[in-house]
This record gives structure tokens, C-alpha cells and sequence, in this order.
């Protein structure tokens, strides 16, 4: 299954490289003030077309969400978003992705984040490990000078005064769902989000953290990121080695 979404992640890949060749993104304002482009919709119908008929299991994706009246009846659902950092694509910094998750019981259990621009493929199955072009990952750093990853553009002033209050002087900044490939491989400790995020933007980044060693929770729960909540808004949360996890739940 997982070598089959990956060739519709990189069929995405490739039709939002199409339109970003041409360097016309034909720019919508959605509802909630988030911009939208032709890519974001060619990707969402070409990876649910391909997952339609690769499985029976119902897609919940950014450009089409059900109510949760339709979708609490889920059990095992496709939970994409076909173009994750369209900010990034408008800007041509390359670091925009196609993030496809298969969440069962409200967890997920495959992920698969495709950065087409920079060739770049994390993904990762259910106590099957997480890789990154074909290479196995895990994140056993054990240093002691964090580095943190932020987003270069929904940084928040809230996430710069907590990295102070912890003494986390080093920040890499990507965009999109890359941060949590950056995490997955060891290259940085700990990405804390303070603001606003979907569930489609982190379910394909947490099975690879959780394979690769690191855990994702909630800021005010303290409990492991859920999926198919009645709202389909994220809690605040922190991403981090599994080895840190104790003194940020404090």
C-alpha cells in the first residue's frame, strides 16, 4: 500500500510542479483568509481520483471537509492536504509539500509528506519505521544545545518567548509539513506550534515522528495528538525527541 500513495503523492508532485513552472498561481482568498491556488486544487483532485480507486476508505481533505456529523462515522479515512505551504509555493522557496495520512481509530497509522521541489519523500507505516528516500531515519540526538525549527511564515511572537524561556537560542526555519521531516532525522530537537493548525497538517508528519522517535502532544492536554475531532482544529502543540518529552509536559 505505502509504495502505491507514494507514486500519487509524486503524480501531485508533478502537476503542482506544472503549475509552478509557469509562475502563475491564479491566487483565491478562502473563507478563512488562507490563500488557495490552482495547484491546491489540481493535487486534491488528482490524489483523490487515484486514492478512489486504490481503496474504498472515505478522503477528508482541505479543499473538500465534511461535517463532522458525516464524518464521525469514519472509522479509517484518507486525511490529505494536497498542497501544504501554499505560501511557500506563492513565494518560490520550493519548500511546499503533498502530505497524504491513512488515520484508523483516530490515529495515523501511514504517512507520507512529498516535498516535489526539493526531491525530498518522508514517510513511514506503523511499527514499520520511518525513511526518507528509501533510507531508514530516526532521531537519537542526544544534544544538549537544542535546535528548534520554526515556520518561516506563521511564526508567532508566543513560540519566539517560549524557545527564550527554555534557552533555545538556535532556530531553523522551513516550510510546510518539512519541519517535521527536519525533526524525524535528527537535524533539529523540538518544533512547538502556538497558533492555528489543521489536522491534515500534522496526521502524515506524526506517524513519521512517532516512528523515528519522537512524540507530538498538545500544549494544554499533554496528551498525544487525535484525529477526527469534532473540530477539525489542532490544539496548540510541541513536537519533540521522545527522550525531552517529560520536561516539556511540565
Amino acid at each position: 500500500m505505502l509504495s502505491e500513495i507514494l507514486k500519487v503523492a509524486h503524480l501531485a508532485g508533478e502537476k503542482i510542479l506544472e503549475v509552478y513552472s509557469h509562475k502563475n498561481c491564479d491566487i483565491k482568498i478562502k473563507r478563512d483568509f488562507s490563500p488557495v491556488t490552482q495547484a491546491d486544487l489540481i493535487s486534491h483532485e488528482c490524489i483523490t481520483q487515484c486514492l478512489m480507486k486504490l481503496s474504498k476508505h472515505p478522503i477528508v481533505s482541505e479543499e473538500s471537509c465534511q461535517d463532522h456529523e458525516i464524518r464521525k462515522n469514519f472509522d479509517t479515512f484518507w486525511l490529505i492536504d494536497p498542497l501544504d505551504g501554499t505560501k511557500d509555493f506563492i513565494a518560490g522557496n520550493n519548500q511546499f509539500t503533498v502530505n497524504i495520512a491513512l488515520v484508523e481509530n483516530k490515529e495515523p497509522i501511514l504517512g507520507i509528506i512529498h516535498a516535489p521541489a526539493l526531491k525530498l519523500d518522508y514517510y513511514a507505516e506503523k511499527s514499520k519505521g520511518a525513511f526518507l528516500n528509501g533510507q531508514s531515519i530516526y532521531n537519537a540526538s542526544r544534544r544538549e544545545k537544542l535546535i528548534a525549527t520554526d515556520s518561516i511564515f506563521h511564526s508567532t511572537k508566543e513560540t519566539t518567548d517560549f524557545l527564550k524561556r527554555h534557552g533555545i537560542g538556535s532556530i531553523k526555519r522551513y516550510g510546510s509539513a518539512i519541519k517535521f521531516g527536519k525533526l524525524a532525522e535528527g537535524e533539529v530537537d523540538i518544533y512547538v506550534r502556538l497558533n492555528g493548525s489543521k489536522e491534515w497538517d500534522t496526521a502524515a508528519g506524526h506517524i513519521i515522528l512517532r516512528e523515528a522517535g519522537c512524540s507530538i502532544f498538545g500544549v494544554s492536554s499533554k496528551k498525544e495528538m487525535s484525529y477526527n475531532k469534532k473540530s477539525i482544529e489542532n490544539e496548540h502543540f510541541i513536537a519533540v525527541r521522545t527522550d525531552l518529552v517529560d520536561l516539556y509536559k511540565k
